[in-house]
């Protein structure tokens, strides 16, 4: 039998590469969906429950399975098993046993790392809160642990299903499955709107219902989450089997994911700080630390994370072939579209940030304060959107060169700056602008790692084109700052005194964003920067696609 026989026998008929365009406009509404959704399930949570110990435990607990399932497995398939799934579709039989021999070995281990968590819920709770403050209460947080811990297992399903799926050049149901979590998550906050009683803090009772409701329903999410990808596997032809035993090539793995999970434990120990001095805090800290990264996130993982989704097995075969010269051009393509896609948004996010902190957290049992104080942390830290996504963009050329040492030393040298800035935060700010130091040493972090990971691509590859990138990002800081001056001009003369109400804060932050976008885009065309044309073009095909 050919090659190509095995292959459509095995895997089914290998789909038709989507072009980089089409395969991220694709993905980007699907993202933009998925964000949005899984906002607003934020914002619900907030409403029902308000900024509180209640909140700041469930918060934590809610961390905990993303946290572990990380240093399990997370960045290991998140960043070098595409890479070796698309380098395997050269087999014989187009990669299924090495492909069925690494989901067994990655079952099996988030199984077992699974039950270990879950039993060892109290332990981590005890390392990530303060007790002594009383901001999070410990004793809730380890019961909503025990509920939300056997997710580990089914992020790591999602992810390596995932992986498969990308590794064919298939990205829609991946993209698409984070909704159909959060709607689940949405029906969950409804159920738990009529379910009777409260959650008590002293003392805490794992069988009040809504506790349990809150916990068993999150979960499930993820569970969906996991489960719709299993008819795109289907379709693709693939069938799952235990496969037992070793392949030499599993060496190689190993190697890279003994990397890879280096550098997410130590990104976690920066996590573990992190926590520590946000609980130490003043209270709500950590659920204003959690809502105001996933706005930093938000464009990030509608324009960044698609692009990286649909560049990486390009680049992969790229580098897999040798050809350095290509996987510049992908380093240099990504890192031009991503300044002028996401540096306008950080000055909208910089100048408008209070009022984005207000128009959607100050209603419910939250209130303005609460509100201003989420947007001036989303304000100060803004400028790290952008170093942020090269960061993403880089561990990928990392990792698609299978160096996956490189980027843990990088981590190491940001955790090492990281640390100290964030107890000094605890020392010196007052309690309730912790939170903002917080996320202000965040994307101070970012700058690092970014400059540290531009120079070491330049010692490894030559000439990346630097110049050529500087000159975007120049130009674009440039017509962005226009834009910004614009927006507080604009602010001044709606509301000079600030935010009384919502709809003041609403009126403001669109009459802003839209300015600050406008102006900057206009100050881009007028600087004639060429990668304004495919970014813009881009937007369009997402307002047309939605």
């Amino acid at each position: 039998m050919t090659r190509a026989g095995a292959q459509v026998q095995q895997g089914g008929e290998q789909p038709k590469a989507p072009s980089l365009a089409r395969a991220t406009s694709g993905m980007a509404v699907a993202t933009l969906v998925s964000r949005i959704t899984g906002f607003g399930w934020k914002l619900l949570l907030v409403a029902i429950v308000g900024v509180n110990v209640v909140q700041d435990s469930f918060t934590v607990a809610n961390t905990l399975p993303n946290i572990i399932f990380e240093l399990l497995l997370g960045g290991v398939l998140a960043s070098v098993v595409v890479p070796l799934l698309v380098r395997s579709q050269d087999d014989p039989d187009g990669g299924r046993e090495y492909v069925n021999r690494l989901l067994t070995i990655g079952i099996t281990g988030l199984a077992v790392g699974t039950v270990i968590a879950v039993i060892a819920a109290p332990v981590f709770t005890w390392l990530y809160v303060d007790g002594s403050t009383g901001r999070a209460s410990p004793e809730l947080t380890t019961a909503f642990a025990y509920l939300l811990l056997p997710e580990i297992l089914f992020y790591g399903l999602f992810a390596l299903l995932s992986a498969i799926l990308q590794a064919r050049q298939v990205f829609g149901p991946t993209a698409w499955a984070p909704v159909i979590n959060n709607v689940v998550v949405v029906l969950t906050l409804l159920l738990y709107l009529v379910v009777p009683g409260e959650i008590t803090v002293n003392p805490v009772d794992m069988s009040q219902p809504k506790l349990l409701v809150l916990g068993i329903g999150v979960t499930m999410g993820i569970v969906a989450q996991a489960a719709v990808l299993l008819p795109a596997l289907r379709r693709i032809g693939f069938r799952f089997s235990w496969t037992w035993g070793f392949d030499a090539r599993l060496k190689e793995f190993a190697g890279l994911a003994a990397w890879v999970m280096g550098y997410v434990a130590v990104s976690q120990v920066g996590m573990v700080v992190t926590q520590r001095v946000l609980t130490a805090g003043d209270e709500g800290g950590v659920t204003i630390y959690s809502n105001a990264w996933l706005l930093f996130q938000l464009p990030y993982g509608v324009i960044g994370v698609a692009l990286l989704t649909a560049i990486l097995p390009r680049m992969s075969k790229h580098a897999a072939r040798g050809d350095t010269q290509s996987v510049i051009d992908d380093l240099a393509t990504g890192s031009r579209l991503s300044t002028v896609m996401l540096v306008p948004i950080s000055a909208v996010l910089t100048i408008a940030g209070t009022a984005i902190g207000v128009a959607l957290f100050a209603f419910g049992e939250s209130d303005v304060e609460q509100g201003a104080r989420l947007g001036t942390a989303l304000a100060f830290s803004a400028f790290g959107l952008l170093p942020y996504a090269l960061v993403m963009l880089q561990l990928r050329v990392f990792y698609a060169m299978k160096d996956a040492r490189t980027p843990t030393l990088i981590m190491i040298g940001m955790t090492v700056v990281k640390i100290p800035l964030l107890y000094m935060c605890g020392a010196v700010l007052s309690p309730q602008n912790v939170v903002i130091g917080v996320m202000l040493v965040n994307s101070l972090s970012y700058v690092i790692g970014a400059v540290a990971g531009q120079m070491w691509l330049w010692v490894r590859l030559g000439h990346l084109r630097n110049k050529k990138i500087v000159s975007v990002i120049t130009k674009t800081v440039a017509a962005s700052a226009v834009g910004m001056a614009a927006a507080w001009l604009a602010g001044e003369l709606i509301a000079p005194d600030g935010f009384d109400s919502i709809l003041i804060a609403w009126v403001t932050l669109i009459v802003q964003g839209g300015l600050a976008l406008a102006v900057a885009f206009g100050g881009l065309a007028v600087l004639r920067v060429p990668e304004l044309r495919p970014a813009t073009a881009r937007i369009t095909r997402l307002v047309r696609r939605g």
